[in-house]
């Protein structure tokens, strides 16, 4: 599985890949569900002034995402190697969403797409 594989499983799941959509009650945008605070903390990362209308961007919602993911989901911070479930279960829960009970549910979701994306 390659990173893209994972992202576009996460979109997916999320949206159906749907870089139009609003989840949530209108607080979650575009393809990944990105939240505001999602994105102001991206971008303060990666020291960027990226917008909630960057979330309906494929191209600058992945680059949120992977700022994100290069924040929170890295060996130091989890004291081991990052696997996929833990990059999904960060996006799906915060910085800390790897060891939360109630993101387990999401990777299952993502891991249901990766599994049937290797098989055809």
């Amino acid at each position: 599985m390659t990173p893209s594989h994972l992202i576009l499983a996460i979109m997916l799941v999320e949206s159906n890949a749907d870089v139009n959509a609003i989840g949530d009650n209108g607080t979650a945008h575009g393809c990944l569900q990105l939240t505001e605070a999602y994105i102001k903390d991206a971008a303060e990362h990666a020291n960027e002034d990226w917008t909630v209308e960057d979330a309906y961007s494929y191209e600058k919602s992945r680059m949120i995402f992977n700022a994100y993911m290069h924040r929170y989901a890295t060996p130091e911070r989890l004291g081991r190697w990052v696997t996929p479930e833990d990059i999904a279960r960060i996006h799906n829960g915060g910085p800390d969403g790897w060891k939360k009970e109630s993101t387990k549910e999401y990777w299952k979701k993502v891991k249901e797409v990766l599994m049937y994306e290797e098989k055809n």
